[in-house]
């Protein structure tokens, strides 16, 4: 069997592993705290989804480019894609293994926090028109530093996770699970950090113009 059939073949199996996830994740609400928030980095793929069907989806399309290269006998391009094809599947099998586990933990968390979300409701009024007031004096200067922080983050949690990317390759397997769920976790805090600086560069440029 070939490369593109085995990978024709492993992408089947995911397609109707991924779609059956979704439809049980829907029905989850713990699903609640991860929704909404992209399950891997733009590094990574081009969509973004809290479920996995786009994903898989992602990767076909990129099968079939691969063939077309691959037909057209462009050697160089194949392995580099070929290369990134196999990050992308390895990464979205690690994700659906994991699911149930990081389901479980965002279930006790959910419970665990009902009665501070019910708290919190009740002080989101009550601090509404403070945070409206410190927004208008959060001058250019501000913004500027406030950026600089979290490109600052998004440095380190790009570093973490490269670590965590290879200490899963060098794991054992009994070890693999727990690496794949810390590195699905950074992921995500690495897409609502560059979604919080996009918004943050959206202000500066709101605040320049008045």
């Amino acid at each position: 069997m070939n490369s593109i059939e085995r990978l024709t073949e492993v992408l089947m199996r995911l397609a109707i592993e991924a779609k059956q996830i979704d439809t049980l994740n829907t029905q989850n609400k713990s699903h609640r705290l991860i929704e909404n928030n992209n399950l891997f980095s733009p590094s990574l793929f081009f969509s973004q989804s809290d479920r996995y069907l786009p994903y898989v989806e992602e990767i076909e399309r990129r099968l079939a480019e691969f063939t077309r290269l691959v037909a057209s006998n462009k050697i160089e391009l194949s392995i580099v894609l070929l290369e990134h094809l196999e990050q992308q599947i390895a990464a979205i099998s690690n994700a659906l293994n994991a699911n149930s586990t990081i389901h479980q933990a965002a279930k006790l968390s959910f419970d665990a926090n009902k009665k501070v979300r019910i708290k919190k409701a009740k002080a989101k009024q009550v601090n509404k028109y403070r945070d409206m007031a410190n927004n208008l004096v959060l001058n250019s200067h501000q913004l500027y530093q406030k950026l600089t922080e979290h490109h600052e983050f998004e440095r380190r949690l790009m570093d973490m996770l490269l670590e965590k990317e290879r200490q899963r390759v060098e794991c054992k397997k009994h070890e693999s699970e727990k690496l794949s769920i810390e590195v699905l976790t950074l992921h995500q805090r690495l897409g609502r950090c560059r979604k919080a600086i996009t918004t943050i560069e959206r202000d500066i440029e709101l605040a320049e113009k008045r």
